[in-house]
């Protein structure tokens, strides 16, 4: 009987915790506080899930113990599965406990309007990354501003496309969602002979891009700090050994509230650093270089510009999380619209004034080409913003780790990594902070900005936005799908194939050329 007391309370407990977490996550929600920066395809909605799937799956064992006491029949596997847009069935026990399991289900979570669907969107194409857009027009010329235009189309088009994967028809001929995440939609795919293939080949490219992108936040740092101090006695892999000390508390984590307030701040101030570039670029137009803008593209070269500018408008990793959390679903196919179509006009006109201001001198990273003195306040302005935008991919990464290698039940190929009282263990922290390491040994051996964004963007950038969507969307939608459709799935498969081999191969090239050149040196 005192057993049975202690659990009671014990479950008391645990509800008005989780309540009071949800009512907090929703007080964010309400603020404005959604995502961060998107350059990394992780938006703060994308983020908070994470968070919330961890900390609201500790209690799965709890919520499954007290439905057995009672003596009710014990819950089924996909009952306990985490539902975020609360569209899959409800545990046993929300008779019991209807307001706890509600929240857990995702009932209890605030939508997101249209508007902030596309802040997150914008955020995840629209950031600090186009900083490299230049010198994809040094390469690549009119063909460059030309594949701006057409990544923007087909990115918009196969970010459709992949939230449309998500939905079947079912019996009675409604169109329901059946699905949660990209991960889902991969197992959809490769089942009934490999069920969990399609997953774990997403979940790879998703850590890499993730991590990729946190070790390109390394890379700008100690570049943008090493230019803007050219006198002070620091080497570039120094600044970027400082920015990986400042960084090591990310390993201790336990989620991104209190970073998203910072973040948004920094997107903020990232827009004014654009228009101040622009500003710039405007007052030298006279001496603008429009005889330096060719045809003809660098064969060598321009491959590693596609991967650039794929990589720039990368964002199908958090997309099915965010229509599943938005107020009016329908709206999605409009805000991919408008947000894809203000990416493209304002990265193109960036590029090509950029471009256009110092033509052959344009460098990787585009702010390394302004005077001293400006150049010194808008890159301590971006390193602030790098820094601070860090935590967001790491973090990310951090749970995809965790959830595919420590916390699948029987499955997992490491114990876990938390207690049972929910607290990171010892060697648990320690692999985090040998993540936060392993991004700054990338970064001092490889410090090419413009090689790293080519390398990572034809490899998980065009497959997660090119190649897998369009061959999801052909295996599971194909009877359904009209002639031209099937075409353009087929067209984007083939061109986005070709190009993801071409960048990668040109890009790896280009990082061992370049290597091999700081090694004689």
């Amino acid at each position: 009987m005192a057993t049975l007391i202690r659990s009671k309370i014990s479950n008391v407990a645990t509800s008005v915790s989780n309540k009071s977490q949800a009512k907090v996550s929703g007080m964010f929600a309400r603020m404005g506080f959604q995502a961060a920066t998107d350059e990394e395809a992780v938006g703060f909605v994308h983020c908070d899930d994470l968070d919330l799937e961890h900390r609201q799956g500790l209690q799965m064992d709890i919520l499954k113990s007290d439905a057995s006491e009672d003596g009710a029949e014990p819950p089924l596997e996909g009952d306990i599965h985490y539902q975020r847009d609360g569209t899959g069935p409800l545990p046993r026990s929300a008779t019991k406990d209807e307001g706890t399991c509600s929240e857990l289900s995702g009932q209890g979570k605030p939508k997101i309007t249209a508007w902030e669907a596309g802040w997150n969107v914008t955020n995840a194409i629209q950031g600090m990354f186009v900083l490299g857009l230049p010198y994809a027009i040094l390469h690549g010329g009119y063909l460059g501003l030309f594949l701006i235009i057409f990544a923007a189309v087909v990115c918009c088009y196969t970010g459709k496309i992949l939230i449309a994967c998500l939905y079947e028809e079912n019996e009675d001929g409604e169109i329901v969602r059946v699905r949660d995440s990209y991960v889902d939609i991969a197992n959809a795919c490769c089942a009934p002979r490999f069920p969990k293939l399609g997953g774990r080949i997403v979940n790879v490219a998703q850590i890499i891009e993730l991590v990729m992108t946190c070790i390109l936040y390394v890379v700008v740092s100690g570049n943008l700090m090493y230019n803007s101090f050219p006198n002070l006695p620091v080497s570039q892999k120094s600044w970027s050994i400082i920015a990986t000390a400042v960084l090591l508390p990310c390993a201790f984590l336990k989620n991104l509230k209190a970073v998203s307030k910072f973040s948004l701040l920094c997107t903020l101030a990232h827009f004014v650093i654009n228009i101040l570039v622009i500003a710039y670029c405007l007052s030298r137009a006279r001496d603008w270089a429009w005889d330096k803008v060719k045809f003809y593209i660098d064969v060598k070269k321009f491959p590693i510009s596609i991967g650039i500018i794929v990589f720039s408008y990368t964002s199908q990793i958090f997309l099915p999380s965010l229509e599943g959390n938005m107020q009016h679903p329908k709206e999605f196919h409009c805000m991919m619209n408008w947000t894809h179509i203000a990416a493209c006009i304002l990265k193109g006109l960036f590029a090509l004034v950029a471009y256009l201001t110092w033509a052959d001198e344009t460098k990787e990273v585009i702010t390394d080409n302004l005077p001293s003195t400006i150049r010194a306040v808008v890159n301590l302005f971006l390193v602030a913003k790098a820094l601070l935008s860090y935590p967001l991919p790491f973090f990310a990464a951090v749970e995809v780790l965790e959830k595919s290698l420590f916390q699948d039940g029987n499955r997992a190929f490491f114990p876990n990594c938390y207690g049972g009282d929910g607290r990171l263990k010892s060697w648990g922290l320690t692999l985090r902070c040998a993540l936060v390491v392993f991004t700054l040994l990338m970064a001092i051996y490889v410090p090419h900005f413009a090689l790293l964004m080519g390398l990572t963007g034809s490899l998980t950038g065009a497959g997660l936005c090119f190649l897998l969507p369009s061959l999801f969307h052909l295996k599971l939608l194909w009877r359904k799908l009209f002639w031209h459709h099937v075409f353009f799935d087929v067209a984007i498969f083939v061109i986005g194939g070709i190009c993801s081999v071409s960048g990668f191969i040109h890009s790896l090239e280009g990082l061992i050329e370049a290597y091999s050149t700081n090694t004689e040196d």
